[in-house]
């Protein structure tokens, strides 16, 4: 147990607040930009960070801790079963035994785990009351129930303020490395292999997602609000069934509230939307962007909202994700085998979310999470053992400023970049499904280069995530140490520090920021994620079933040839059998039967479809793969998009031409509006 369990603050983030003349007890969100000078992508990178609150993050009145009871302290009303999938946990209810040993009105909170509940309290503070619990004999360790803030960059005003709104080089991030493009992550090579599998689910742990974005229309898995604060929530209630993300926005009227005292007055971030869309878009659907893992279906699951989230509610949504049973929460029916974490907090991996790692893991799924934007030492969770912690690194493959650092990064990933500092837009950010509102919800929309401009860690690692759903995809089996183990195996390595000697070298945190600089295998981690290296290595003597399908999105009367030609036997002999079968969905038929590598699927009412393929090899041995086949009208498509644009996955330069077309006029319809309004 901590000696000191209301210390809320490291001293390299109290050496940092002393010297801006403020003293706190916050959970800091930090972020930096950096802007290489004259234009030029190796460039020093002068970092201009943002502190978004400095205020306390607790309220003097109102105390909330997370409380683990000693095993011997079992009264009857702890959990008495272990935390396993599809095995229930009894809630634990014992304010009122503390409360009465310790001369406290407490009241009970959330059952997180065995043992193990949140705890409130009026009239003193969270560290007070963790102060005084923690002195009882009962008590295995007592936290503060910490609020931790999505990972993403500020809105500064070089990355906004250009008159130009075209990310000319369209998904970047998703190409293979080139000479110009040294930090792409190559996922057409991993499509070679893999389109992969709607059986695979990844989990997005964020501010829940928006559904009708048409990018995700067909690729969202029901999921679940674990935020137990109405206000937090800012949907009007506590956890329910509805993972839809209402808005995040903190308007003037809430700083100084009980529910954001510690936030600065902003916009709506639709944060989860956008990591959704870098999983799992819908891809090769004659519109928008593209998804890592293609054909793999995503599991929304909201646990931040205004002012970020309390660390008890993200460790229900972990637990939750994975198939881990939740006090009050109904079972998850399609629980998780990658979770992605794009959010955090400074300061080291707490015992809490450490406990609900190892039963993510334990339930076999993977953890990834985004190291931090503070260009410090790495935050939690990603800090936490057996997490993949992400950190960011810029086209040219050195880290972004913003990028935390330090030995617990397991591999890094592009995180954007801008580049240009003379009036144009962006050149490398990343782009994913977002919304136009700045409060409640708007339109359908892409991130950009100018008007929403998506950078930091938060964006590295939904790539890592998708990569892992990937290699899933064709090897079902693997843990998630085997996970990490391949992608740092299989990484591509940084580039020297010969390439650009005006750049330092990373170095281990101190309490001093580091921008851009050359990484390290101790400081970035195993080198730059290989989407395609990683899943060719994930299908080593293994029998793969690929589905190609002619589009995901069709309409109503219109055919689909499914192909599997690109599947393979693990000794490389030619495949014995081919089983196509419609698993879900009506009025669809095959029209050369279903036994073949090419079969044709004819539809005739609006459904979607889930498809499954089954290969055997000569030795009986057999493989699968499902894909989400949306048959009817399409969703609404985003507003900016032109009728000509071709979208998809294809990633050529026509759809890349297209996209550019349609973010353009994105940026000059924006401009028209801002200048009406104003």
């Amino acid at each position: 147990m901590p000696q000191n369990p209301g210390a809320l603050i490291g001293p390299r983030l109290a050496a940092t607040l002393r010297q801006a003349g403020t003293l706190a007890l916050a959970l800091l969100c930090m972020t930096a930009i950096g802007l290489a000078t004259g234009g030029a992508a190796n460039a020093a990178e002068p970092v201009k960070t943002r502190l978004k609150r400095a205020l306390p993050d607790e309220s003097p009145t109102e105390a909330r801790v997370i409380v683990k009871y000693r095993a011997a302290a079992d009264d009857g009303s702890s959990a008495r079963i272990a935390a396993a999938p599809g095995k229930a946990t009894a809630a634990v209810r014992r304010a009122q035994a503390m409360g009465q040993r310790h001369g406290l009105a407490l009241a009970d909170g959330n059952t997180l785990a065995p043992r193990t509940q949140v705890l409130k309290a009026s009239g003193l503070s969270s560290a007070a009351l963790a102060a005084r619990l923690a002195t009882d004999p009962d008590v295995e360790y007592v936290e503060i129930d910490r609020r931790m803030r999505a990972h993403a960059a500020p809105n500064d005003p070089l990355y906004t303020a250009s008159p130009a709104n075209s990310p000319a080089a369209g998904q970047w991030y998703l190409r293979a490395s080139t000479a110009d493009l040294v930090a792409s992550i190559d996922v057409e090579g991993a499509w070679g292999i893999t389109n992969g599998s709607a059986d695979i689910v990844v989990a997005v742990l964020d501010t829940g997602v928006r559904p009708e974005h048409p990018d995700l229309v067909g690729k969202l898995l029901p999921g679940y609000d674990f935020i137990s604060d109405a206000n937090i929530a800012n949907d009007g209630n506590g956890r329910d069934g509805d993972p839809t993300d209402p808005g995040d926005w903190v308007a003037t009227s809430d700083i100084g509230s009980l529910v954001a005292s510690t936030c600065v007055e902003e916009d709506s971030s639709w944060h989860g939307t956008q990591m959704a869309g870098l999983v799992g878009a819908a891809t090769h659907n004659g519109s928008g962007m593209a998804g890592v893992g293609r054909h793999v279906m995503v599991l929304p699951v909201r646990v931040l909202g205004k002012c970020g989230g309390f660390v008890s509610d993200i460790v229900a949504g972990m637990r939750w994700a994975a198939g881990v049973s939740v006090p009050g929460v109904p079972a998850n029916p399609h629980p998780a085998r990658v979770l992605n974490m794009s959010l955090g907090g400074e300061g080291a991996c707490s015992a809490t979310y450490q406990s609900a790692v190892d039963d993510v893991i334990a339930a076999r799924a993977v953890v990834v999470s985004s190291g931090g934007n503070e260009g410090l030492a790495v935050d939690m969770p990603a800090n936490c053992v057996g997490v993949i912690a992400v950190g960011g690194v810029r086209h040219s493959g050195t880290k972004n400023g913003f990028s935390s650092l330090g030995p617990e990064i397991a591999i890094s990933a592009p995180g954007g970049n801008c580049v240009n500092t003379d009036g144009q837009a962006c050149l490398y950010p990343i782009l994913s499904t977002s919304n136009t509102g700045t409060t409640a919800p708007g339109t359908a929309t892409f991130t950009d280069g100018q008007i929403r401009p998506a950078f930091g860690t938060s964006y590295a690692s939904p790539l890592v995530a998708g990569t892992a759903a990937l290699m899933l995809a064709v090897q079902p089996t693997l843990s998630p140490a085997q996970i990490r183990q391949m992608l740092r195996a299989s990484a591509r390595a940084f580039p020297p520090l010969s390439t650009d000697t005006a750049l330092p070298e990373c170095v281990a945190p101190t309490a001093a920021e580091q921008t851009e600089c050359h990484c390290t295998t101790s400081t970035c981690g195993a080198g730059m994620l290989d989407a395609g290296a990683a899943v060719l290595l994930a299908a080593a003597n293994m029998t793969v079933a690929h589905v190609h399908a002619t589009s995901t999105q069709v309409n109503v009367g219109d055919t689909v040839v499914l192909d599997a030609s690109a599947s393979r036997a693990s000794d490389g002999s030619p495949l014995t059998a081919y089983l196509w079968e419609i698993m879900q969905g009506t009025g669809a038929t095959f029209a050369n039967g279903n036994a073949t590598a090419v079969v044709t699927l004819d539809t005739t009412v609006q459904t979607e479809l889930l498809v499954r393929l089954t290969v055997t090899d000569g030795r009986g041995g057999t493989a699968r793969s499902s894909v989400v086949i949306r048959v009817g009208a399409p969703p609404d498509d985003v507003t900016t998009d032109p009728p000509s644009s071709s979208g998809g996955g294809a990633l050529g330069l026509e759809w890349l031409a297209a996209l550019t077309a349609a973010i353009a006029a994105l940026g000059w319809m924006r401009r028209r509006q801002v200048g009406a309004d104003d």
